[in-house]
C-alpha cells in the first residue's frame, strides 16, 4: 500500500474515533501539492478534536510546505526517533535503568591487601557472626569453670578466641572445597572464592594447612587432656560438610561441632570433665544451634531443593516454628540445669530469662520466607550468647 493510502486509512480511523471532524488533517491529506500552506503546530490549549493531530505534528515548524508531504508525514509517524522524549510522568520503561545497589564494603575490602582478600573471604573474616557462635560456648565453659567469686582466666579466653577464628576459618575452607560444585549453583554462595574461580583448590588446601598449623600452636599451650580432646574435634570439622548430602539433620551435626568448646573450655581449666555441668551445657549449645541454623537454612531452601542437598529447613517445612520452639525450650532448660549444678548465683537466672526472651523474639517474629529477615535473626544470636555469658560471669562472681 502506498504511503498516501495509509494516511487516508489513518484519517478515516481518527475521524471515526474523534467526537468532531478533523478538518486540519483532511485538508492536509487532500492537498499534498507544494502550493498548500504549511500546517502549524497547535497552540498550548488545543480542542479535543485536534489532540490526535498534535501527536503527529509535534515537531519544529517546517521550512517549506514540501516538508509536509504525505511521504514525510509517513516517516514521522513510523520512525519513533522523531518523537520527543517521554514525559517524566510516563509509565513506560526508560532505556537507561538505575544500576543495582552494590553490597556495602566491609573492613576486609578497606584494610586487607588485594592479594589476601580472597583468603580472608574464604575464612569468612568479613562475616564474624560464625566466629561468635563458635566462641560463645567456649567462653561459657571457661567462665563457669572459674573459681567462685573470681574472674575467669583472661589468657584462656584470649587463646580460645583466637582458636575460634582459626577453627571457623578452617571449617569454612573445608566446606567450600567440598561444596564448590554446589556453591556455584546457589545464588547466595556463587561468589565464594572457589565457586567463582578466584582461588584454586590447591591454593585452598595450602591455606587450610596454614590455619591448622596456627591452630596447633594454640592447642599445644593447653594441658594434655585438652590437647587430645581438641584434636578429636577435627573429625567433626572435616566431616560436617558432607552431612547435608546424606541426612536432613546437618544442623544437629553442626551443633556437635560448633559446641565442642563447651567441653574443651572446662577441660582447659579443670583438666577433667564434670558431666553434671558440661553435658547439659553441651546439650544446650546443640539445641541452640538447631534453632539458629534452621533459621539460616531457610535462606537457601529453594536452591537446596534444586541441587539436591538436605537441611532441617526442608525437613521441618511449615512446622519449623514448632520444632525450633521445642529446641529453644530445651536449650534454656539445659542452661538452667547446668547453672544449677555449677552453683551459679541468682544473676545467672536473671540474664537467662533475658536470653530466653531474645530467643522467643527470634522464633516468633522471623519471616521464614524472607531471606533478609532470616539472616537478620540469625545474626542476632551473638546477643543471645552475650546474655548467657554475662549471666555466667555475674553468677560466678556472687556464688
Amino acid at each position: 500500500m502506498a504511503p498516501p493510502a495509509l494516511f487516508r486509512a489513518a484519517a478515516a480511523e481518527l475521524r471515526r474515533r474523534a467526537p468532531l471532524p478533523l478538518p486540519a488533517l483532511s485538508s492536509l491529506l487532500s492537498s499534498p501539492s507544494p502550493q498548500s500552506p504549511p500546517s502549524s503546530c497547535p497552540d498550548p490549549s488545543p480542542p479535543a478534536h485536534r489532540r490526535h493531530l498534535i501527536t503527529l505534528c509535534r515537531c519544529p515548524r517546517p521550512a517549506s510546505a514540501s516538508a509536509f508531504s504525505p511521504d514525510s508525514l509517513y516517516d514521522r509517524i513510523l520512525l519513533p526517533s522523531h518523537f520527543p522524549p517521554a514525559s517524566p510522568l510516563s509509565t513506560s520503561s526508560s532505556s537507561s535503568s538505575e544500576p543495582a545497589d552494590k553490597p556495602p564494603l566491609t573492613w576486609v575490602d578497606n584494610w586487607i591487601p588485594e592479594a589476601a582478600r580472597p583468603y580472608a573471604m574464604l575464612a569468612r573474616l568479613d562475616k564474624p557472626i560464625g566466629t561468635w557462635l563458635l566462641a560463645w560456648p567456649c567462653m561459657w565453659s571457661i567462665t563457669i569453670a572459674a573459681i567462685p567469686g573470681q574472674l575467669p582466666d583472661f589468657k584462656m579466653l584470649a587463646l580460645f578466641g583466637c582458636g575460634a577464628i582459626l577453627l571457623r576459618g578452617a571449617g569454612c575452607t573445608v566446606n567450600d572445597l567440598l561444596d564448590r560444585d554446589i556453591d556455584n549453583k546457589v545464588e547466595r554462595t556463587k561468589s565464594r572464592p572457589f565457586a567463582s574461580g578466584v582461588l584454586t583448590p590447591s591454593q585452598g588446601v595450602g591455606f587450610l594447612g596454614f590455619q591448622l598449623l596456627l591452630g596447633l600452636g594454640i592447642l599445644l599451650q593447653l594441658n594434655n587432656y585438652s590437647r587430645i580432646l581438641g584434636a578429636s574435634s577435627l573429625l567433626l570439622v572435616f566431616s560436617y560438610p558432607l552431612m547435608k548430602r546424606f541426612t536432613f539433620w546437618p544442623q544437629a551435626y553442626l551443633g556437635l561441632t560448633f559446641n565442642w568448646g563447651a567441653l574443651l573450655g572446662w577441660a582447659a581449666i579443670k583438666e577433667s570433665l564434670d558431666p553434671a555441668v558440661v553435658l547439659p551445657l553441651y546439650t544446650a549449645g546443640i539445641c541452640w544451634t538447631l534453632v539458629y541454623d534452621t533459621i539460616y537454612a531457610h535462606q537457601d531452601k529453594e536452591d537446596d531443593l534444586k541441587v539436591g542437598v538436605k537441611s532441617t529447613a526442608l525437613r521441618f517445612g511449615d512446622l519449623t516454628k514448632y520444632w525450633i520452639s521445642g529446641f529453644g525450650a530445651a536449650c534454656i532448660g539445659s542452661l538452667a540445669l547446668s547453672g544449677y549444678n555449677a552453683d551459679l548465683g541468682w544473676p545467672y537466672y536473671t540474664f537467662l530469662c533475658a536470653a530466653a526472651a531474645q530467643l522467643s523474639w527470634q522464633i516468633s517474629t522471623v519471616e521464614l520466607s524472607n531471606r533478609s529477615d532470616c539472616n537478620r535473626k540469625f545474626v542476632s544470636n551473638k546477643w543471645f550468647g552475650a546474655l548467657v555469658f554475662s549471666g555466667i560471669l555475674f553468677g560466678r562472681l556472687v556464688s
